[in-house]
């Protein structure tokens, strides 16, 4: 009878560790590991991105009834191999269940290498190459892409404008930069316009006088540029203080609020698509307002832009999918996250489509008196 009982009493023990242990496992974190350049090249996209991260994180701290989500954050330093080598470390020693990342194209493509072997899946905040997706089962993104894109720029270009000839400057080396100029050109041809120039540069150039005296002489009503911010500046300065008169545009990557600032008086007139949300545009959805109302209370002190609402958006489709697979296993994740439909972003309403990309409007930038103006949105023609 004294046996039975201590028996019992073990049974009973046992069955207590058991719940106990079994509260503690629901109570385990799910790990998202989130690999974004803080420093090198796209360290101010990147920094507003993983700040964006973060919020959504404060706003959504679990899942699956009580878990809380862990950020795992990597520097991928700007760079393809660290990029790569990121998203390894966090999928093979950090065990995460879904990535984040990356701003910038390259970045990106060298990530969802990764994960594609490994079926994790991923999700691109701002890396706009169709070939970051492309083929791809466990990658997907928060954006559109280069060619809906560059079609957006080439239909402002042709009927918000009136503008017939164009002319292109691209850096020969970088994948976003190539294919956006690409998209440029053949939609500005396609509606009836000239590509009068396609001039390049090499990463690292300060000087671009001789692009831009060439480009002058071939007189181009616009020239696009899809460079990074700190380069389009002095391009912008560089093209003002040679007399140029056409007007300059860009796309997302110059979507920075140190833009105006760098490029000063040169950057009047600048035009460049975006993503459709900005901190002061008008008739805001109940999701951008709330959005934008919890970034100015966490981050008083700066000012956001599309970044920081693309790395929110990113967080929340992966938040999203863990919730509606009502699971933490990355290969149910994948499969909630291609599913997902109209939902309500403070980038509007998206839905992941089969080639795993986000479809929303773009939106037009515009530079004016020294401020930058969201002056609305475009549906480009393909």
């Amino acid at each position: 009878m004294k046996l039975g009982k201590k028996l019992a009493g073990v049974a009973l023990a046992a069955l207590a560790f058991g719940l106990v242990g079994g509260q503690a496992l629901a109570a385990d974190p799910v790990k998202i590991g989130v690999y974004l350049p803080l420093t090198g090249q796209n360290a101010f996209g990147g920094q507003l991105e993983l700040e964006g991260v973060q919020l959504a994180n404060k706003e959504m701290p679990t899942v699956l009834d009580g878990r809380p989500v862990e950020l795992v954050v990597v520097d991928n330093k700007s760079d393809k191999v660290e990029a790569a080598n990121a998203v390894k470390r966090l999928i093979e020693r950090d065990k995460v269940v879904a990535l984040i990342g990356s701003y910038g194209s390259s970045l990106a493509m060298a990530g969802a290498e990764i994960t594609e072997k490994a079926k994790v899946p991923g999700v691109g905040t701002s890396c706009t190459n169709p070939l970051v997706t492309m083929g791809k089962k466990y990658y997907f993104r928060a954006c559109f892409i280069d060619p809906y894109q560059g079609a957006a720029a080439a239909t402002y270009a042709v009927e918000k404008l009136g503008f017939k000839k164009a002319a292109v400057l691209m850096e020969m080396t970088n994948d976003y930069a190539v294919g956006l100029a690409n998209f440029f050109s053949r939609a500005f041809k396609k509606q009836g316009g000239e590509i009068v120039a396609t001039l390049k540069y090499s990463a690292g150039d300060q000087d671009f006088t001789a692009q831009l005296t060439e480009l002058i002489s071939k007189k181009p009503d616009i020239v696009f540029m899809p460079a990074y911010f700190a380069e389009g500046a002095i391009i912008m300065k560089q093209a003002r203080e040679l007399g140029a008169t056409f007007r300059l545009m860009g796309a997302d990557a110059m979507d920075n609020p140190d833009t105006v600032k760098l490029a000063g008086k040169a950057a009047e007139g600048f035009l460049h698509t975006t993503f459709p949300y900005d901190p002061k545009m008008q008739n805001m959805s109940p999701e951008a307002v709330k959005f934008t109302e919890a970034w100015r209370a966490a981050y008083p002190e700066k000012e956001t832009n599309v970044n920081g609402a693309l790395g929110y958006n990113s967080y929340f489709l992966i938040w999203t999918a863990i919730n509606n697979a009502k699971s933490a296993d990355p290969v149910k994740i994948a499969q909630a996250l291609a599913s997902i439909k109209n939902l309500s972003t403070p980038l509007g309403v998206l839905t992941i489509n089969k080639t795993h990309d986000a479809e929303m409007p773009v939106g037009i930038i515009e530079y004016k008196n020294g401020k930058r103006e969201y002056v609305g949105e475009v549906t480009p023609k393909m």
